[in-house]
């Protein structure tokens, strides 16, 4: 028994640290010959991954595969690049500002790393012809129905967040939205990182680039961060250009335009607005962080933007743990963070706010215990973030 748990426990090692090795070939942090080798690899397999994206859009183009309209109000938001733009705080914020308007609104989302039916559901569902199983509904607007990690983390997260708005998980999204509308009456549908979910149409296509890292390398997966090609871009009815200091980038600016001439771009900022004591739900200034030794870790996408958020308020880094994206916190893993951050001399550990969902709210930490709480600013192309919600879903006749 002590030999099984003693192989499980390298095998989980192993796949972490060639998961993280991945990570870094994609990002183009790794070097040597293995990386060479691993990434050129990967490099080839990008090449199948473009030539199958290309064939879906062509198809949809022509009507060879058709889209489901749904008659009414859908916004899709979503990126060309896997993770990191940003997207839940903007999902958030347009929902806020559309339900503040009257409207019905349906978050609807295919729940990363969410739980899903087994595959032997499945098989019997296909050999006795049942019915596929409803909807997830994490929220029906009232209260928050299901956990993160049956819902996924940003589900969860974005229901716990918008009360009156309707939050349903579902790899179907016409489906959901089939189910938003007759169940709840929605007559406004978000789809949540649904720039790539061709199937139903939006009238809005909002497109997130994270002004930090627009591209990556310009290759696809899996040997770049490119869900699409770049050319893409000119499916875009507004572009969001997040993660922005309000410095103008004209390179990035006259690649946009190479593509899509009529967009409109919209540069915003994430700021920190403040600290969130884990326990007590208690609300901290920034303020707190200034001159405080303090410990961080995360399971996000681009983790050297949380750190530098905590930098830039003051705080002093004395320990840091970074997980991969969306990684699922077992207690063991926290003790070992939490034991390693008292000993290093952390006065207090922070966490992002997306982490901290995945964390089970009886967790007893041996040292204070907070998550940070984003929110978007408009830098330019419009006054405020009200104003742009109120132009793009309101337009003028």
């Amino acid at each position: 028994m002590k030999i099984l748990k003693n192989l499980k426990s390298k095998l989980k090692n192993y796949s972490q640290r060639f998961a993280h090795f991945t990570a870094d070939v994609i990002y183009d942090r790794a070097d040597g010959f293995t990386a060479i080798i691993y990434g050129g690899l990967l490099y080839c397999l990008s090449f199948i991954f473009e030539g199958i994206a290309r064939l879906r859009f062509y198809m949809y183009n022509k009507r060879i595969l058709r889209d489901a309209p749904l008659g009414c109000l859908v916004v899709v938001v979503g990126n060309l690049t896997v993770g990191g733009t940003g997207k839940t705080p903007i999902v958030e914020k347009f929902a806020k500002s559309l339900a503040d308007r009257g409207r019905k609104v349906a978050i609807l989302s295919r729940g990363y790393k969410s739980k899903s039916d087994s595959t032997f559901n499945k098989i019997i569902r296909w050999f006795t012809h049942g019915e596929s199983p409803k909807p997830r509904v994490v929220s029906n607007g009232d209260k928050v129905l299901l956990d993160s990690s049956v819902a996924g983390d940003e589900p969860f997260m974005l229901a716990r967040n918008l009360p009156g708005v309707i939050v349903i998980v579902d790899k179907n999204r016409v489906r959901a939205g089939h189910y938003a509308i007759t169940e709840f009456g929605a007559d406004t549908l978000i789809l949540d990182d649904g720039f790539q979910y061709l199937p139903l149409r939006g009238q809005l296509q909002l497109l997130l680039v994270d002004k930090t890292n627009p591209f990556g390398n310009r290759r696809l997966l899996p040997r770049g961060i490119l869900r699409e090609p770049v050319s893409h871009l000119k499916r875009a009815s507004y572009i969001f250009l997040t993660k922005s200091d309000g410095e103008k980038d004209f390179e990035l600016e006259q690649t946009i335009r190479q593509y899509n001439k009529t967009a409109e771009i919209i540069e915003c900022a994430h700021k920190l607005r403040y600290l969130v004591d884990f326990s007590t739900n208690e609300r901290f200034e920034l303020s707190y962080l200034k001159d405080k030794k303090i410990a961080c870790f995360s399971a996000i996408a681009a983790p050297e933007s949380f750190e530098r958020f905590l930098r830039e308020f003051g705080a002093k880094l004395v320990y840091k743990k970074r997980f991969l994206d969306h990684h699922r916190f077992t207690e063991d893993e926290l003790n070992e963070v939490f034991l390693n951050a008292k000993n290093a001399g952390a006065e207090f550990i922070v966490t992002t706010e997306k982490d901290s969902v995945r964390i089970d709210s009886a967790y007893k930490s041996v040292i204070p215990f907070y998550y940070t709480k984003l929110e978007i600013e408009i830098l330019s192309g419009t006054e405020d973030f009200n104003k742009a919600v109120e132009r793009i879903c309101f337009p003028e006749l």
